[in-house]
């Protein structure tokens, strides 16, 4: 007889699914999912590790490091294995280019295959284990973030990624670690007091670098949650529907019903969305709305008295900042986002460097810029991140489009190809980067023997770089 509901102990039973989730039980397309995710994660990882905070992480690391560790990314150095995916993890999270399961309003790809590559190389896993692996820590990250209810989360002060994060590495430590269904579950005990990430940097015009870090404390918790684990430390085993639990320190109205894999879901690896533009992934939609009625950002500024834009609540109460100081409050800020759309082009990362910051066009148009809540579009967010955009021109005429699905959502996905493009004009402009050709045939290889050596191998620059 099954237990009732409110006896029920979902933690336990999520840890027995994903501590038996099996390469071998995987279909096809979620193979070809977990190389899509894969490919996007190494190579905005790789552009992130030259970011110059990146680069200072990366040298820290490496005075904890040595030679048998794991690969920090875009360097010649090696650490442990909860360092490296650390460095590793805050790299990937570094542009705004890295992905998002849009219900749970996290970054998945940064945290769960950091860590997955970090612990592979460590375990000498095969690449099919890791190809599991990360399947089951994006449904570890996914179903805690529905369960506790994120939208509520981030209004309460919290950073999903950073709250989730953890959950999904440590999933993604323990099995390659070889845990059982207990000792992960008690990997997530030791995860939720470690669990935190606050939006504060959301209300700061500069000291925004923190935000990137979120993805990896997520990397770096989980990864050592796992090794605690496997040395015996005991951690509460309900760590995600419990009295104290997840849901219930940091949700407001949750759902612990969603930690439970609905009849008919497909995994969460195919609910990600990919992220053509380096800004937050909330503004996609706007940008894609706003091409529609710029005539692909065609208007001249001159042709523009005012911009509207309506969306879920959030955008209101969080990403107003006019005057960015630091290019993640840049990349956080949707008039200065849609200023540099229009200037610079929606795909340009150059648009948010820290020269363009005082950009008198960019600014210029972020002044005209202004936000409303949408009762229609938040009753559908976070599952889906809508909005619509009306432009006033100076004649007082409007152009208005509404945009519920962007480009990159799991209703538009990216092509492999246009995956592929996005990377190599990232790595274009780094000399030591690996070839984008010889990246999507190591992915795609990655079950083969030595694959994921290989793999590793193509994220190490020279040691003389």
């Amino acid at each position: 007889m099954e237990p009732a509901a409110a006896d029920r102990d979902r933690t336990r039973l999520l840890a027995e699914e994903m501590s038996g989730l099996v390469y071998a039980a995987l279909a096809p397309e979620d193979v070809e999912q977990v190389k899509r995710l894969l490919l996007d994660h190494v190579g905005v990882a790789w552009r992130g590790s030259d970011m110059p905070w990146s680069r200072a992480l990366a040298d820290w690391g490496a005075t904890l490091g040595n030679g048998d560790g794991s690969l920090i990314v875009g360097s010649h150095e090696h650490a442990a294995p909860s360092v490296a995916a650390f460095v590793n993890a805050a790299a990937a999270h570094g542009m705004e280019l890295d992905d998002t399961h849009d219900e749970s309003l996290s970054h998945p790809g940064a945290p769960v295959i950091a860590t997955a590559l970090a612990v592979g190389r460590a375990a000498g896993a095969s690449g099919e284990a890791v190809v599991a692996t990360i399947v089951a820590g994006y449904e570890v990250m996914a179903r805690a973030g529905m369960a506790a209810g994120a939208a509520d989360v981030i209004e309460r002060g919290f950073h999903p990624t950073a709250l989730f994060g953890g959950f999904g590495a440590a999933t993604a430590a323990a099995k390659l670690y070889g845990l059982d269904a207990a000792e992960m579950a008690q990997s997530w005990g030791l995860v939720l007091s470690a669990a935190g990430g606050s939006m504060q940097f959301s209300q700061d015009a500069s000291g925004t670098t923190v935000k990137r870090l979120h993805a990896g404390y997520g990397a770096q918790h989980g990864t050592m949650a796992a090794e605690h684990a496997r040395l015996g430390i005991a951690g509460p085993a309900q760590a995600l529907d419990g009295r104290y639990g997840l849901c219930a320190l940091f949700g407001l109205n949750p759902k612990p019903e969603r930690l439970e894999r609905r009849a008919g879901d497909p995994f969460q690896i195919h609910r990600i969305s990919l992220k053509p533009y380096p800004c937050c992934r909330l503004f996609h939609s706007t940008i894609d709305a706003l091409r529609e009625v710029t005539e692909e950002f065609s208007i001249p500024d001159e042709a523009i008295s005012k911009i509207t834009v309506g969306g879920p609540d959030i955008l209101v109460s969080q990403h107003m900042l006019r005057r960015p100081q630091s290019v993640m409050a840049a990349q956080y800020s949707l008039p200065y986002a849609l200023g540099a759309s229009i200037v610079c082009g929606p795909s340009r990362y150059e648009g948010y460097e820290e020269e363009r910051l005082a950009d008198p066009r960019i600014l210029a148009v972020a002044d005209r810029v202004d936000a409303v809540a949408d009762d229609a579009i938040q009753a559908v967010f976070p599952a889906r991140f809508g909005s619509w955009v009306e432009l006033t021109a100076p004649d007082g005429t409007r152009r208005r489009s509404e945009v519920l699905d962007s480009c990159g959502s799991p209703a538009r996905p990216l092509t492999t190809d246009a995956i592929a493009d996005k990377i190599g004009g990232l790595l274009a402009a780094m000399n030591d980067a690996p070839d984008v050709a010889d990246l999507v045939d190591a992915v795609w290889s990655l079950e083969e023997a030595g694959g994921l050596k290989r793999l590793i191998a193509l994220l190490c620059a020279p040691a003389n770089a």
